[in-house]
């Protein structure tokens, strides 16, 4: 036993990493530690050899260590030729280098697929008796994996057993849970999924009873029927107004305080808005109307006011209360008939008893009496009053029973006492008619001039053929003067026209012929 350990110090001598050996012994007294020294030196010069070597093969499993007396010596044996053949493998690997390719760098592994955090502000936007509709925002952290859809889970009241109303994922924010049965409790939550998995879930804070929310009806009044709405006698009413209110409220409608006569309005209502029709209207279909919503115990009601006014009648009488100098002061009072609506003012006129022509002095005059000035000495006058409302003045007039004759001032006229001598006379032509010549496309006129009492009917003809109200031809006869104006006359205009006036004590008639020539055309025109 003593003589084996002596090799070992010898090759601890020649053994060329020392440095390496120092490292791990711990104290030079202690003999024990100073045999296993060798084995670093062993285990360093092994890659040495291995480097200029094919792929290194598999280490062999250590074998039962033995006691520590018998393995002394073996270790010694095999570090010696180790320590030999260190310095040749030093000197290969010097002289053939095998230098590696650089590799590429390694990607850096993917991020972890992760779930998206909770949706938010999940409400109820509206429902009925049949489905629920709900709306809510998307999760604030969404992450690298994105954001697939969102599904839809429901489950009755007192229960877990969630199910999916939603066969795909849902994109937006919003959706309509369907087919549900009336007065259901229902807890419903969203859940937002991505290939990371399922989002924790945002639930309602409360279970929903699948009903129709009942909405306090209200009646949106337009503006222009919240005052007094006027329309004449005949017009189309078509009234339109609006209302809110769920379920569908239920509108009733009446004139008055009674029910409509459904032979003269119709009505017509849909989920928002009622329609009030009348074809055609009547002075009876004037009053206040009200429309009333109801929805369960609460109702709204509105009113508007239709007014059907028509044309108003003549003033009831109207009469001369004095004549003075030039003047004469009227008084007259209002109509029965207004037309349905107020009367805005009057219109007075004055005829003279030698033409019977009646001339406006005063219109939109307001007062029931007036003073017409101006009047002519020595002549004799009638008056009449018309009406006046917002559909215009009234087709009858109201007109005094006597005249009005204004005397002459500071002489005093005493009328001999002779038989009123007879002025009626028949129809004479005091002027007549000439033959004219006139070209195609020039207007042209014939003048006559006529007298006779009472005051004779004129008539125009053509050709023995009465003109009548022919818009080609213009007919005016003032104080006796008579004219026919032919509008740019044609080659079939040319004839015999004659003037015809009548009356109870005779007619007379004139004549003149018309020749209507083509224009003058130049001899350039002409080649």
């Amino acid at each position: 036993m003593p003589s084996k350990p002596a090799p070992i110090k010898k090759a601890a001598k020649k053994e060329p990493a020392k440095k390496v050996a120092k490292a791990p012994e711990p104290a030079p007294a202690e003999p024990a530690p100073a045999e296993p020294a060798p084995a670093p030196a062993v285990a360093a010069a092994a890659p040495a050899e291995e480097a200029p070597a094919a792929p290194p093969a598999e280490e062999p499993k250590p074998p039962t260590p033995p006691p520590a007396d018998a393995a002394a010596a073996p270790a010694a044996e095999e570090a010696a030729p180790a320590a030999d053949s260190g310095a040749p493998a030093d000197a290969e690997a010097a002289e053939a280098p095998a230098p590696e390719e650089p590799k590429a760098p390694t990607p850096p592994p993917p991020p972890p697929k992760e779930p998206t955090s909770a949706p938010l502000d999940l409400f109820v936007e509206d429902k009925n008796d049949t489905s629920v509709t709900i709306i809510w925002s998307q999760p604030e952290n969404i992450g690298p994996s994105g954001l697939d859809g969102y599904a839809v889970e429901v489950c009755k009241d007192g229960t877990e057993d969630w199910k999916a109303v939603n066969e795909e994922l849902q994109k937006s924010c919003r959706y309509v849970i369907k087919n549900l049965t009336t007065g259901d409790r229902l807890k419903i939550r969203v859940v937002a999924v991505n290939a990371g998995g399922r989002s924790p879930p945002v639930a309602l804070p409360e279970a929903v009873l699948v009903k129709e929310v009942a909405d306090r009806p209200k009646v949106r009044l337009p503006r222009f029927l919240r005052q007094r709405y006027v329309a004449h006698v005949g017009a189309k009413i078509n009234l339109t107004i609006p209302f809110t209110g769920k379920p569908k409220p239920l509108v009733t409608w009446t004139k008055n305080g009674q029910p409509l006569d459904m032979k003269r309005v119709n009505i017509r209502s849909t989920e928002r808005d009622s329609i009030l029709f009348i074809r055609s209207s009547e002075r009876e279909d004037s009053g206040v109307y009200e429309m009333c919503v109801k929805v369960e115990d609460f109702e709204d009601k509105a009113s508007l006011t239709l007014q059907i006014v028509e044309l108003p009648g003549p003033p009831a009488s109207v009469k001369i209360v004095d004549t003075w100098g030039f003047n004469a002061a009227l008084e007259w009072t209002p109509p029965d008939d207004n037309g349905n609506t107020d009367i805005t003012g009057y219109t007075v006129q004055k005829a003279d008893k030698k033409t019977g022509d009646w001339f406006t002095v005063m219109e939109h005059y307001h007062r029931l009496n007036a003073t017409i000035s101006d009047l002519i000495m020595g002549n004799t006058y009638s008056f009449r009053v018309f009406s006046e409302n917002k559909c215009g003045m009234s087709q009858d007039p109201a007109v005094t029973k006597e005249q009005a004759k204004i005397l002459k001032t500071g002489i005093e006229y005493k009328p001999p006492d002779y038989k009123e001598h007879d002025f009626t006379e028949p129809p004479k032509f005091t002027t007549s008619l000439s033959d004219r010549a006139t070209t195609v496309g020039y207007s042209t006129k014939l003048l006559c001039s006529v007298r006779g009492q009472p005051k004779p009917k004129i008539q125009w003809m053509k050709n023995q053929m009465i003109i009548g109200d022919d818009p080609k031809y213009r007919q005016i006869c003032t104080q006796g003067i008579c004219s026919l104006e032919i509008r740019k006359p044609g080659n079939f205009d040319g004839g015999v026209y004659s003037c015809r006036a009548k009356n109870d004590h005779g007619e007379a008639t004139v004549s003149c012929k018309l020749e209507v020539k083509q224009p003058a055309v130049a001899d350039a025109d002409k080649k």
